[in-house]
């Protein structure tokens, strides 16, 4: 279970940093980009043995990170337009409902358990998360596609992330694992420089690669310790993504109040409640 607690605190410190590039005016897509690299570094630091390229490509998994790594980065630019056409709300919900996809593939592909108490507390923890992230009166009206988009992107993540690691990821592979990922996002990302300096459009600050090492460090820690947390046999993946989604929502919540001096409507309040709730029914779905 602590590395679940680590999961949501590491994930939910990334909300902080996001919201200091709007204080500090930090262009974000290269800040993202930068935190890619810096996430691939981060791991190969951790893994402490040197290891080539042909030893790195001998891995069971390693062209699957390659094609994971890219959706890792398409999911964020999707993510971008979403925020743009409607709304960071719709964001929100969209990624983080996206729990229902590997919850399903628990169910019916690793055939977890699944109770009525569990089925309630999933149900309960889908609806806090509208609660809690939707204000009514900045909903906007728009194209269904990009949020289909976040949606279906966010969940094969998880999911992706589970099958690796049940089906290759040893346990001591965790932080090579992670920073390959990571690195092919970067090289992605490193083109979409290369293009935009081709073109002259490229002007980059300091404060940007501070920006994109800060996010780094965060994401690389949120991912593995999440990783490690799905290793545990104790926790199937439809309860671990669970209060995983759920717990970061709710802690992001409250470090918007307690940070930036956010206001919560009486929705929000209810929607942290039942979130709480559904928390507690899926993870205690086992023993009632």
């Amino acid at each position: 279970m602590i590395y679940i607690i680590l999961s949501i605190v590491t994930s939910s410190l990334l909300f902080v940093i996001f919201k200091l590039f709007g204080k500090f005016k930090v262009n974000s897509m290269q800040a993202i980009i930068l935190n890619y690299v810096t996430a691939c570094i981060c791991g190969f630091v951790a893994h402490a043995k040197p290891i080539s390229f042909l030893q790195l490509s001998s891995f069971n998994w390693f062209y699957y990170t390659l094609g994971l790594g890219l959706i890792f980065i398409a999911v964020f630019y999707v993510m971008a337009i979403t925020t743009q056409r409607n709304g960071l709300s719709v964001v929100a919900v969209s990624s983080k409902m996206s729990v229902v996809i590997p919850v399903i593939i628990g169910v019916f592909i690793y055939n977890e358990n699944i109770g009525k108490y569990k089925v309630a507390g999933i149900l309960i923890a889908l609806i806090s998360i509208y609660m809690v992230t939707v204000n009514p009166n900045k909903i906007k009206g728009s194209s269904l596609l990009f949020p289909i988009l976040v949606f279906l992107g966010s969940g094969f993540i998880d999911a992706s992330l589970k099958f690796l690691q049940t089906n290759f990821v040893k346990p001591n592979e965790v932080s090579v694992f992670s920073a390959t990922v990571f690195g092919a996002a970067g090289l992605a990302g490193l083109g979409v420089f290369i293009f935009q300096k081709i073109q002259g459009k490229l002007q980059f600050q300091f404060k940007n690669l501070v920006g994109g090492v800060a996010l780094g460090i965060g994401n690389y820690f949120s991912i593995f310790y999440l990783i490690k947390a799905i290793s545990y046999k104790g926790l199937e993946s439809s309860t671990l993504f669970v209060i995983n989604n759920v717990g970061i929502l709710v802690m992001t919540t409250i470090l918007g109040v307690l940070l930036f001096k956010e206001r919560l409507t009486s929705q929000n309040k209810i929607g942290i409640v039942l979130a709480a709730m559904g928390i507690a029914l899926v993870s205690f779905s086992n023993r009632i």
